[in-house]
């Protein structure tokens, strides 16, 4: 009975029973007896899983429901919410991963009495885990069924509730839930529990939430793990962690090395404090102190000293509680302006280190340069508390369109006699679109940096790079930490050797010319070849239409209508949602309809697997009968795209299905597709000829005014 209680939409029943949605559609038009919405809205309705499930396997369409995706629609669909089913399900899954003969027991008698006796033997599970639980819960209890879950993120966002510093206090991160409220999930936690049983507590949790993220994209802003992991590194080893905004745990997850570790997580949203706690104690054995509530306004850990703080704080936050901390004991180094809550993370991650302990944060570029802030940098520049700024690439943590910091502080055990400060760029590392930065690159030019920092004697300055800069030299009106501005530029040698090296590729690429001059054909008898359109070609099965939609997998690298033009790597995302993406294969070829260009691209194995974006073609050739270099060619005449376009509108439109081939034997097909892909790689040496050009103009300007390059 309770298991009809969960819902699923159109687009889970399509992957229950590995169909596209189209064909949902199609049940539901040509079969009477298809289960009717139970939820949902008209144009996006949900339907009673069980019932659903009865009918495909009446229909033949379904043996089974994969064991995942069953789980997966219980908990999506759970009537209390996905994030209470999600807590319930890790706390079921902490203590089989730790007393697995006491679930067994439970698990074999009825719902109710699972839900009964499932209380008692959680709490002897979070006591020594989690420490002794408050004698009362209060409404801020993330367990209540029906709770509306609060706005989340991995780092908290600027939409944070308000808290009323007269009565917010921090509260236990993981409550027991009560029968009652664990009743609605005992379907649930035996699917769980059975699929723990094939993959494993841990990887069965982090299933479930990477899914619940990927699903609620615009929900949460998440730390990468290769960031989360470079933090951790620098912070170095540590017994005792914090993360005063912990999120989903990304930065306490990346420190947790060590059996014997102490770690403390904190975060305003009690449905992410609690996740990150379970998901810690899954995750390692280390004692795990999780907490609800605003740290700058309700710290859970006032007198902790910690060896590490690790943090990604909520950037540009006005209300941070500027008017009731005035008098707060943790501002050693000057009270933070309101636009500067950035700086208040700062120093209440000072206030719990223990002498010599280290703390980084990811902030924004802003930080290091606002005027509003300069006198607190130069006190904690003074002090010796800001150790090293490091300027990220574009794309190395959202948001992804500005270059992130990174500030290094040490609790100073006392003051230095001649403080230095490490300034690294590495935005030199920078990827292209939205795919992300190299970061085995940027790990070690950072790590590198810092270790050569930290051992005695001087820093030899990487140019470009990284440079040590004494503390006197920024204590000017602005206190501006923005490592570019301090950076010196490669050296005059560096400087004549690459531009060297650009200009010889620069001519070995335009001498790829001399390859592609033309043979001349007759031009009285011109060939004349019969036609067949796409179309046609689509209706006799000789390859597949697709277009490309607005939603998909959030996990999933998106090909963009940009990338084909400037021939890039996926660069876009899309929402999830219930449409069906479209995955790109090896030999499909991919058109765009708008901007009346003629260019089509075939796919290859690096760009294989990306989502269809939106205003894109996709086009399967049977390989028995169509070569794509062949198809890929045609399709780029300038002739062939303009009688398929259309211009009733301010933009132009291609219909692909217009777009004319000539009628060829497969071999002679594949002749000119040689030909075309000859055309293409210098194509794309071409655009590698305009970049090496720009760097070349650009290298001469910076050497000529810098006097390394001299003017003859």
């Amino acid at each position: 009975m309770q298991d009809n209680a969960t819902e699923v939409t159109a687009a889970g029943i399509a992957r229950m029973a590995g169909v596209g949605r189209a064909a949902v559609s199609n049940w539901r038009r040509r079969h009477a007896d298809f289960p009717r919405p139970v939820g949902g809205t008209e144009t996006s309705p949900s339907f009673a899983l069980a019932e659903v499930e009865s009918w495909l396997r009446t229909q033949g369409k379904l043996a089974e429901v994969p064991l995942r995706e069953r789980v997966w629609q219980q908990l999506s669909g759970h009537p209390h919410g996905p994030v209470t089913a999600l807590i319930h399900a890790g706390c079921v899954l902490l203590l089989i991963h730790d007393r697995p003969p006491v679930w067994l027991e439970l698990s074999a008698g009825s719902d109710e009495r699972l839900a009964e006796m499932l209380p008692g033997a959680l709490r002897e599970v979070f006591t020594p885990r989690f420490g002794p639980e408050p004698a009362t819960s209060t409404p801020e209890t993330v367990n209540t069924p029906g709770a509306a879950p609060a706005p989340a993120a991995d780092a908290p966002s600027a939409v944070n509730a308000v808290h009323s510093p007269a009565t917010e206090s921090a509260h236990s991160a993981v409550h027991t839930p009560t029968g009652p409220e664990l009743l609605p999930s005992a379907p649930l936690l035996r699917g769980v529990a059975e699929l723990a049983a094939e993959l494993g507590a841990r990887q069965t949790f982090e299933f479930l939430l990477g899914r619940h993220l990927d699903a609620n994209p615009r929900q949460y802003t998440l730390t990468p793990a290769e960031l989360a992991g470079l933090m951790a590194d620098l912070a170095g080893p540590a017994r005792t962690v914090l993360d005063p905004a912990c999120g989903t745990g990304a930065l306490l997850r990346a420190a947790a090395t060590r059996p014997d570790q102490k770690l403390y997580a904190q975060d305003s949203a009690p449905e992410l404090a609690a996740l990150t706690t379970l998901r810690l104690a899954l995750h390692t054995w280390s004692t795990v102190r999780g907490a609800t509530g605003d740290s700058l306004r309700a710290d859970a850990h006032p007198r902790l000293r910690a060896d590490a703080v690790l943090c990604h704080p909520p950037f540009n936050e006005r209300n941070w509680g500027h008017d009731e901390l005035a008098y707060d004991p943790r501002w050693e180094y000057g009270f933070p302006a309101r636009t500067e809550s950035e700086l208040a993370w700062v120093q209440h991650a000072l206030a719990r280190l223990k002498d010599g302990g280290a703390g980084v944060l990811l902030m924004p570029p802003a930080a290091a340069s606002r005027r509003s802030g300069r006198r607190i940098r130069a006190d904690l520049l003074r002090r010796g508390a800001l150790r090293a700024v490091i300027a990220l690439p574009v794309g190395a943590a959202p948001p992804y369109n500005i270059p992130l910091h990174l500030w290094v502080l040490r609790r100073p055990e006392r003051a230095p006699a001649q403080p230095e400060v490490l300034l690294v760029d590495v935005g030199q590392f920078a990827g292209e679109g939205r795919g992300g930065p190299d970061w085995r690159a940027v790990r070690e030019a950072v790590l590198d940096a810092w270790q050569a920092f930290q051992r005695p004697g001087r820093f030899t300055e990487r140019p470009g790079l990284a440079r040590a800069l004494p503390v006197i030299e920024l204590l000017d009106d602005d206190v501006d930490l923005a490592p570019a501005r301090h950076l010196p530029p490669p050296t005059a040698a560096d400087g004549a050797e690459q531009l060297t090296g650009v200009r010889e590729l620069l001519g070995e690429t335009l001498r790829l010319t001399a390859d592609l001059t033309p043979r001349r054909a007759d031009a009285a008898h011109p060939a004349r070849w019969p036609l067949t359109t796409i179309g046609e070609l689509a209706r006799g099965g000789a390859l597949m239409l697709r277009t490309g939609g607005n939603g998909g997998h959030a996990r999933v690298p998106v090909l963009t209508d940009h990338d084909v033009l400037s021939g890039t790597d996926p660069s876009g995302t899309l929402p999830e949602s219930d449409e069906e993406a479209v995955l790109t294969e090896p030999g499909d070829v991919v058109v765009p309809v708008l901007g009346g260009g003629s260019v089509a691209r075939v796919i290859d194995t690096t760009t294989a697997g990306a989502a269809l974006g939106r205003n894109l073609v996709l086009l399967r050739p049977d390989p028995a009968a169509l070569d794509p270099w062949f198809l890929a060619g045609f399709l780029r005449g300038t002739a062939n795209n303009r009688q398929a376009s259309s211009y009733a509108s301010t933009a132009t439109r291609l219909d692909v299905r217009r777009l004319q081939l000539p009628r060829l034997p497969l071999d002679e097909q594949r002749r000119y597709g040689q030909r075309f892909r000859t055309l293409d790689e210098f194509e794309r040496a071409l655009r590698h000829a305009g970049r090496l050009g720009e760097q070349l103009v650009r290298g001469m300007y910076d050497g000529l005014t810098d006097g390394t390059v001299a003017p003859d």
